[in-house]
């Protein structure tokens, strides 16, 4: 398993676990299955209209594909990058430059599939001879797939070790995503280890125009930010 960097918008070099070919191999293989037991039911359920005109079977036919048919697309869409496949093997989509795949993105990831996967599997043999493990589909999209399983403690997650008594200060955290609470954490982490006071002093202006905040009602940036990431915790973790 091949070690991935991505490198953030503040210039700070985050270290994940690449996706093996394997792993993301037995993850397509789950979903197939998936897809085709879907399609086992639906074939008992198409046995019904068998009597209709031949368009109306096949418009039926038309509509009764269309899960099969954008099921990666919706599930990386909606579920931040991971169908039910990648969250049985713990790995998921990101984009190389730190921020989470938009939905042109997987779209892109999902229309090269038809290179990628239905070419003779082209994609598989592509992704055992590239360092990041990427498919056709990641390097046009600038993704890649990371493992979510490595061994790690709370220092290394979005996690933050709250109080039982804690309030938090701005319910409007809620607007950021797991990707985006990890990538302010190691940022906040480097920058006030190393006293990179500018690099704190843009986080937080970031913050408060990506959050909505009117009022700041901590005194330092190092304040501010530490509140920022324990409200995420504290509107999240019970989600």
């Amino acid at each position: 398993m091949s070690e991935l960097q991505i490198n953030t918008t503040q210039n700070v070099k985050i270290k994940f676990k690449a996706a093996g070919a394997g792993e993301r191999l037995l993850a397509f293989i789950i979903d197939l299955a998936i897809k085709i037991g879907y399609l086992v039911v639906v074939s008992n359920v198409f046995d019904a209209f068998k009597n209709m005109d031949q368009w109306s079977q096949i418009g039926i036919n038309t509509i009764l594909s269309l899960p099969v048919m954008f099921y990666t697309f919706a599930l990386e869409s909606f579920l931040q990058g991971q169908t039910l496949g990648k969250r049985v093997l713990k790995i998921r989509v990101v984009k190389i430059d730190g921020y989470q795949a938009s939905i042109s993105d997987y779209a892109v990831r999902w229309f090269f599939r038809i290179v990628d996967i239905y070419v003779f599997g082209l994609g598989f043999f592509v992704m055992m001879f590239n360092k990041k493990t990427q498919r056709l589909g990641d390097m046009a999209a600038g993704t890649a797939v990371i493992a979510l399983k490595d061994k790690v403690t709370i220092n290394h997650t979005i996690l933050e070790d709250l109080k039982e008594d804690y309030r938090p200060t701005y319910p409007n955290v809620i607007k950021l995503s797991d990707n985006d609470a990890r990538i302010i954490k190691d940022t906040f982490t480097v920058a006030r280890a190393s006293r990179d006071y500018q690099t704190l002093i843009k986080l937080r202006k970031k913050l408060i125009e990506v959050v909505d905040i009117k009022e700041v009602k901590q005194k330092t940036d190092i304040d501010f930010i530490d509140t920022i990431l324990k409200d995420y915790n504290y509107y999240t973790q019970d989600m």
